[in-house]
């Protein structure tokens, strides 16, 4: 079904560090893969561990807040801490906070944080999939045209 490089591709995709800045240059430079095909195996990759995130994280901290005094603190303490901190850009921009926020490729970024923001901001799943979604097709074009020396940075 898929061969090495595009299990690499996909895998690489699915890193938390990596994710589309890395799979992508990657299947482009190392595996010759054709761009719509670095695209699609990328962008497969980065959104596997984005569903996963999104079911799990909400009943994973609520079972470890009630587990435990530490994970409680903790997760109380992010969450007012972030709420309060991004609580008018996030009401200023609304959705496209989050898309923009997994789109743009910088470190820190991308559909994992992405994941983790709609978590603590409650964005349901069912919200927040597609916004991210979105956030990982836009971010995977902006990656792709610079691994293509089409857009620069620097």
């Amino acid at each position: 079904m898929f061969d090495i490089p595009q299990l690499t591709v996909i895998f690489t995709a699915m890193l938390p560090i990596s994710e589309l800045r890395g799979a992508i240059p990657l299947a482009l430079g190392v595996y010759k893969m054709s761009v719509p095909q670095a695209y699609l195996f990328a962008v497969l990759g980065n959104i596997i561990p984005v569903i996963f995130l999104l079911w799990f994280l909400e009943p994973v901290s609520k079972f470890l807040m009630k587990r435990s005094t530490i994970f409680n603190k903790f997760f109380t303490w992010l969450f007012e801490r972030t709420r309060r901190k991004h609580k008018k850009a996030i009401q200023k921009w609304g959705p496209v906070a989050l898309i923009l926020f997994v789109a743009i490729p910088l470190p820190i970024t991308g559909g994992w944080t992405g994941s983790v923001a709609a978590f603590v901001f409650g964005i349901p799943f069912k919200k927040a999939l597609p916004l991210i979604f979105l956030g990982i097709l836009i971010a995977g074009v902006i990656v792709t045209l610079a691994s293509l020396g089409v857009i620069k940075f620097f």
